[in-house]
């Protein structure tokens, strides 16, 4: 597989009044064309601010990344499924294309066709308050592959459910990337989520943070992450991801 982002070198300083933060120290990363990447640390790390910086939401100090294809776009979607309660399913699906201006009718129709391969046809001239919170998640990602994103940036997208939905969403998510075939890194605070989902765990050290160690996670027979986690290895893996963890009590 071509590599489809490469990150060079990449640092983060903030700067205040007093001091000079440093809140990530020379990473360097490349991401393949189909891969799954699962970034985990401890709380303020600076995972969210890697991702943010690959969104374009903020500036990176130093360092180089590129992106290897032309008209790259990127899909950011947030830990909380941020649905506008005034707009029906369909409409909030849509919301990408009406800020990008590319409403047309191929790229509406394209909605309709995810909203129904993912079982949300019914739903589409309904609410957000008629739907459950893993409904709303798959609309999120619905919105967020819209736009047809080169890249998936995911920051904590399950956080806000409880365990058992969390679990299946995961599963939902996990089928519908596969399926449109789309890259992905993903932050993520649990490990079980990391290892069931990823190709690969990178695990970051405190803040300033950099790459503490890669894990490229092979699972025998390998398939959905609720089936993941039954694996004889995932065990294994947790173990060695924990122990590398800079936990801050």
């Amino acid at each position: 597989m071509n590599n489809l982002v490469e990150i060079k070198n990449l640092t983060k300083t903030y700067h205040t009044k007093k001091e000079e933060v440093e809140a990530i120290c020379n990473i360097s990363l490349d991401i393949k064309e189909g891969e799954f990447i699962a970034i985990v640390g401890s709380s303020g790390c600076g995972k969210s601010t890697l991702l943010s910086i690959l969104a374009n939401l903020e500036e990176k100090t130093g360092g180089q990344i590129t992106f290897n294809k032309k008209d790259f776009v990127i899909g950011y979607m947030l830990q909380n499924d941020c649905l506008l309660d005034w707009l029906t399913i369909l409409d909030n699906a849509t919301l990408g294309l009406d800020i990008q201006k590319n409403k047309t009718k191929e790229n509406v129709d394209y909605v309709k066709k995810l909203l129904k391969t993912y079982d949300l046809d019914s739903f589409k001239d309904k609410y957000p308050k008629e739907l459950s919170g893993g409904m709303k998640q798959r609309v999120a990602l619905i919105r967020t592959l819209a736009i047809r994103p080169d890249i998936l940036l995911l920051d904590e997208p399950f956080s806000a459910l409880d365990y058992q939905t969390r679990l299946a969403v995961s599963d939902d998510v996990y089928k519908i990337i596969k399926k449109e075939k789309k890259t992905v890194i993903m932050v993520t605070h649990d490990l079980a989520e990391a290892i069931s989902l990823a190709d690969r765990v990178v695990v970051l050290s405190k803040r300033p943070c950099q790459i503490k160690k890669i894990y490229d996670i092979k699972l025998t027979n390998k398939s959905n992450p609720i089936e993941n986690r039954k694996a004889k290895e995932f065990s294994d893996y947790y173990e060695k991801i924990w122990q590398n963890l800079d936990v801050v009590i």
